[in-house]
């Protein structure tokens, strides 16, 4: 199962239709749920935060790779074309949520690494308040 709050999925959704037709890529962080008001093991991680896409784009043009977010925990790419699965040109994080026009509930799948599709249950919690340097430890 794999957790992400309501919040969360509606700005990547609205983000991707924003974007269409073109492709959007954006890494993921997670909240333990226990910093979260969620009936859930404290230990489970939640898709809570998203760096923005557009962030460190000429050190990427320069380098080749993106160098200017952290590690993440997962990445929202879309598909403007489908399919609505993983493919061998999406960066492989752990989860790798994909989603296809017209970019609602219904069309967003999460998947592993290895393509298998994973159930979504999508949260009505918010994430704990911070800044940015909470957030760089």
């Amino acid at each position: 199962m794999v957790y992400i709050t309501r919040g969360l999925l509606t700005a990547l959704l609205d983000l991707g239709a924003d974007r269409d037709p073109s492709s959007v890529t954006v890494s993921l962080a997670v909240t333990a749920a226990g910093e979260l008001d969620a009936d859930l093991p404290a230990e489970a991680s939640v898709f809570t935060d998203m760096y923005l896409p557009d962030t460190g784009e000429s050190v990427t043009a320069v380098f080749g790779m993106d160098l200017s977010t952290p590690g993440s925990a997962g990445r929202f790419v879309t598909h403007p074309e489908g399919p609505l699965a993983l493919t061998k040109r999406d960066d492989l994080h752990e989860v790798v949520f994909v989603a296809v026009p017209p970019y609602d509930d219904d069309c967003v799948g999460a998947f592993d690494r290895s393509g298998e599709q994973l159930p979504i249950d999508v949260l009505d919690v918010a994430p704990p308040h911070g800044t940015i340097e909470d957030y760089s430890r």
